[in-house]
């Protein structure tokens, strides 16, 4: 396993990067800076090596564009919270509000944006384990948490994400990978004739403005939220439908059936290059967002990135579920370990 300088932080902290390869030659790249996926590499069907998540060469760029959240692991509470606060044992905690008046992915000083230390690095499971110590209040958050994330890239072409968190206040616990992916390579540019499928027969509409969700759980049959079948990312993203225009395409929580066992949640095919993703959580939602604000720039090895070219698939609890009575909300009872699991396996078809 090779261990590189990846840039620093500009607070003198030095971030490092790991680069595991399997049997197969499929290759993972993660960084202590976010505890982030720089690459995930992969054989295509004609024998291409193909980068498929979007991501930079270096740290300092990491930083320069964090509103992306490229690869990164997001929390405490990835997704939004309405009016940036949130009550616990009937204390209310104010938190940054960095999107409008709502706080998105933990805020500026998020886990997401910070360097996590290698805790440990196992050659024989090709896994890497950061960990992150969150101060009382650091972020808003109640409770000291200790945050741990394993990487490991199976034998069977998977990055398998493990999470776990402990704190020592009832807090909240909510995280979530924001990989994007492009399944004809990180510089396949739209990524809308790429088919996807979501196990999920409902999604929680937003409400007008600042895409926080009303509380329902809406049926996807008969709308332009039904992947239910293999469907083109791009066909109805541009339909005169107000949760469309909302978004400016696909940024919404999907309502899965797993009762919180490790399942599918969403399965993506590129035709191009005969590369299937499938993904599994342990979480009750997945947020799937289509880039629909990714602003011209550049990426990775003089890469042009933009609007639409990478979707995610964000396993999550529902987005302002610690706000909204109609959700479960993820509270975290002070001493309590929170896990979770997260899978993203690559085929050729």
């Amino acid at each position: 396993m090779l261990r590189e300088n990846f840039g620093t932080d500009g607070r003198g902290n030095e971030a490092v990067v790991f680069t595991i390869t399997n049997a197969n030659g499929t290759q993972l790249k993660v960084t202590t800076l976010g505890a982030a996926i720089v690459s995930f590499i992969f054989r295509d069907k004609d024998g291409i090596m193909r980068d498929i998540v979007l991501g930079y060469d270096k740290a300092e760029t990491y930083l320069l564009q964090k509103g992306y959240y490229f690869g990164a692991t997001v929390g405490r509470y990835a997704n939004r919270i309405s009016n940036a606060r949130i009550a616990i044992n009937g204390v209310e905690y104010a938190l940054e509000a960095n999107s409008e008046t709502n706080n998105l992915h933990s805020g500026s000083n998020g886990v997401s944006h910070k360097v996590w230390d290698v805790d440990r690095v196992d050659e024989e499971k090709n896994s890497v384990t950061m960990k992150i110590a969150s101060g009382d209040l650091e972020q808003g958050f109640p409770g000291n948490m200790q945050i741990e994330v394993t990487f490991t890239l199976t034998e069977d072409d998977a990055v398998q994400i493990d999470y776990k968190a402990v704190s020592d206040k009832d807090t909240v616990a909510n995280f979530t990978n924001h990989s994007y992916f492009n399944l004809a390579g990180h510089d396949g540019g739209y990524v809308g004739s790429q088919k996807l499928k979501i196990y999920a027969d409902a999604f929680t509409p937003l409400a007008p403005a600042l895409s926080i969700p009303t509380g329902e759980i809406r049926p996807v049959e008969g709308t332009p939220f039904d992947f239910t079948d293999f469907k083109e990312i791009g066909k109805e993203i541009n339909d005169n439908c107000d949760q469309l225009v909302y978004a400016k395409g696909y940024d919404h929580n999907f309502v899965l059936h797993n009762g919180g066992k490790l399942g599918l949640m969403a399965e993506a095919v590129c035709e191009d290059t005969g590369i299937h993703l499938y993904a599994y959580t342990d979480r009750p939602g997945v947020q799937l967002y289509t880039g629909n604000f990714i602003e011209d720039h550049e990426g990775k090895n003089g890469a042009h990135y933009g609007e639409r070219h990478g979707f995610c698939l964000e396993a999550q609890w529902f987005p302002d579920a610690v706000n909204n009575p109609a959700f479960e909300a993820p509270f975290l009872a002070a001493g309590e370990v929170y896990t979770s699991v997260t899978v993203y396996r690559l085929e050729r078809v």
